[in-house]
């Protein structure tokens, strides 16, 4: 790459947005940390981060199919409430339906942290409503949402940040 005049992405420091509710009792962490599916639509893993743009700070949650390792559902908002992270699920279920390709009621799960928008009792309702397993990881462990985390980061490192440290 020397040789070239090319060099890799460098990424940044990273930023606490995971928040836990002490007062939620947390799901299990279904698929403990194996991010293999047999086939699609059989556990999607979600997580969201912040952007720093001139203006404010902007949200994007991203909802991931661990068979395919494609985003199949994304949001973006000014404030990180629960609206942000359901959006991001509906554009998901929609995304899914539109291809073709409906998620099976009872053999999808839905995994994240532990933070206070994925243990809501908004996203529980909705979860349940779609018959979608609620799973969620340890409190401060990127391993429990590994996939996710390395989408973020290549997110960011390669079209929030590019050429920038």
């Amino acid at each position: 790459m020397r040789e070239l005049g090319i060099t890799g992405a460098v990424r940044g420091r990273k930023i606490i947005t995971t928040i836990p509710d002490s007062a939620v009792e947390r799901g299990p962490d279904l698929p403990d940390r194996n991010f293999v599916a047999a086939a699609p639509n059989r556990c999607w893993v979600a997580d969201f981060t912040h952007v720093k743009t001139w203006s404010a700070v902007v949200y994007v949650a991203f909802v991931v199919d661990t068979f395919s390792r494609r985003i199949v559902g994304w949001s973006a908002a000014t404030s990180k409430e629960t609206r942000l992270v359901l959006d991001a699920l509906d554009m998901a279920l929609w995304q899914r339906d539109r291809d073709e390709q409906p998620h099976q009621r009872g053999e999808l799960i839905h995994h994240s942290d532990a933070g206070s928008q994925y243990t809501s009792f908004r996203l529980a309702e909705h979860l349940d409503a779609a018959d979608i397993a609620a799973s969620i990881g340890s409190v401060g462990d990127a391993y429990d949402n590994a996939l996710m985390e390395s989408a973020i980061g290549l997110f960011k490192t390669e079209l929030i940040k590019p050429g920038r440290p």
